[in-house]
């Protein structure tokens, strides 16, 4: 079969996302982010246009280690102001029928009960329309807001993380069953409580005794998303996730992240196909290539070159240093020995190198800019040649980024078969981008719970089974 492309608008529920310096754009919505008439025209103009699903990124802090302030994040409304963005999707699924919606939050700094609550809720409000985007934070100034000194060490928020699933899974898959409701009027009966339970989980990070809250939705489980290139950050996502974020970083490097998750995947007993895998993507589409171009350059005079080191929290000032020395000269310029001897930068790369390097959301290897042929073509090569199985569109301008592709690249990819010709009505988010089943498949590390099975099972006997 040829392969469909999966296609998000990627957003933020802020004014400056990650084409830094584009709300300043002439007719540029960004400002208007505060506004539910921003997000209900948004979700409208992304149904229209065949989009799968709007994916919120999230952040629970600012970027403050460039100039050791995040005064440059303020000014330059980089992911701060940030607004919730759990709390924009009713108003989005209530203008629209098809969409589905991918929200991202962490699981190292709120407890796993109150979340899988509000994942439920979601899931119920959108008809099984929802995903899951897991993170665990890494923003140093996300620890300090949640009252800690320092951040909690990567690879030990990644066993926060997988505890945080387990109990998530627990209430979500095993605390009520199916038929567990039946609204019985005359026997004022609403549900049975023989059919709901408590999970009574006890482990290293978490004490919750249920039972969830919420009754079952329609996936149970909302769709998991996850972007992660470490070795825990794989691992982790070889057992738990269903679509991954990925990028071709360093150069070459993608095709061997997608072959070793999913040679992953199956060794922790899921199939290889179980995953998809999407990439950040530019899409710049007008009538005529000389139109794109234009669009393109047009786009490009805006961009914010400081910005894009607020957002890596790079430590020190790039563009104030001549770009013939090393990061190491700079550095010592600067004053900031203390982070030579941390030893995070290529020191001996040249100032010069480092910020071509930064600007990728122009030159990056998934690029397109062009005709709505031209661009059929380039993302049909990303499908066949790179193995990607779809995109998180990047916006320089809300919203003629999603309306363009909509009108222009949507009925090219839909001639050529890669996109869908109408929605299905109906479908869960999972069933659309899998097309099984509303829930997680058997083989999923979750379907272990269903029926109240294996809920008090210490968490060393399933580490013991690799689980």
């Amino acid at each position: 079969m040829t392969k469909r492309l999966i296609v998000n608008v990627f957003e933020m529920n802020t004014p400056g996302h990650i084409t830094h310096g584009l709300w300043r754009l002439p007719g540029n919505q960004r400002d208007r982010y505060s506004s539910i008439e921003y997000w209900t025209e948004l979700a409208r103009i992304a149904e229209a246009g065949g989009f799968d699903a709007v994916f919120l990124a999230d952040v629970v802090g600012a970027y403050d280690v460039y100039d050791d302030d995040f005064a440059p994040a303020v000014q330059r409304g980089l992911q701060i102001p940030n607004n919730d963005p759990m709390l924009v999707i009713p108003a989005m699924a209530a203008v629209t029928e098809h969409l589905g919606f991918g929200v991202t939050f962490s699981t190292t700094y709120e407890p796993p009960f109150a979340f899988a609550r509000r994942m439920s809720t979601l899931d119920h409000l959108t008809d099984g329309r929802v995903g899951w985007n897991i993170v665990t934070s890494y923003l140093p100034n996300a620890a300090r807001n949640f009252g800690l000194a320092e951040q909690i060490p990567h690879d030990e928020r990644y066993r926060i993380a997988e505890e945080y699933l387990d109990v998530l899974y627990k209430l979500w898959e095993g605390s009520w069953d199916d038929d567990a409701i039946e609204v019985d009027r005359e026997g004022d009966r609403y549900a049975d409580p023989a059919k709901v339970r408590r999970i009574d989980h006890e482990g290293e990070f978490f004490r919750v005794a249920g039972p969830h809250l919420s009754e079952p939705s329609r996936q149970r489980t909302p769709v998991l998303f996850q972007a992660s290139a470490s070795k825990a950050g794989t691992a982790f996502a070889a057992k738990h996730a269903e679509v991954l974020f990925t990028a071709d970083r360093p150069a070459g490097a993608l095709e061997r992240n997608i072959a070793a998750i999913r040679e992953a995947a199956v060794e922790a007993g899921r199939r290889a196909d179980d995953t998809r895998y999407l990439v950040m993507a530019t899409v710049i589409v007008g009538r005529t290539e000389a139109e794109a171009r234009e669009k393109y350059e047009h786009y490009r005079a805006f961009r914010d070159a400081e910005g894009s080191f607020v957002h890596m929290s790079v430590p020190f000032h790039p563009l104030e240093h001549d770009p013939s020395i090393t990061i190491r000269e700079a550095l010592v310029a600067e004053g900031r020995h203390d982070v030579i001897a941390e030893g995070g930068l290529p020191l001996e790369l040249t100032v010069g190198a480092f910020r071509a390097g930064v600007d990728e959301a122009w030159d990056a290897r998934f690029l397109a800019v062009g005709t709505p042929e031209q661009v059929a073509d380039t993302i049909e090569r990303w499908l066949d040649e790179d193995g990607i199985d779809g995109i998180n569109l990047r916006q320089y301008h809300s919203y003629d980024t999603i309306r363009d592709f909509g009108e222009l690249v949507t009925p090219e990819l839909r001639r050529r078969g890669r996109m869908r010709e109408a929605y299905v009505p109906g479908e869960t988010l999972r069933e659309r981008i899998f097309g099984e089943g509303a829930r997680l498949p058997e083989r999923h590390p979750a379907a272990r719970y269903r029926g109240g099975a294996n809920l008090r099972e210490p968490a060393a006997a399933a580490a013991g089974r690799g689980e």
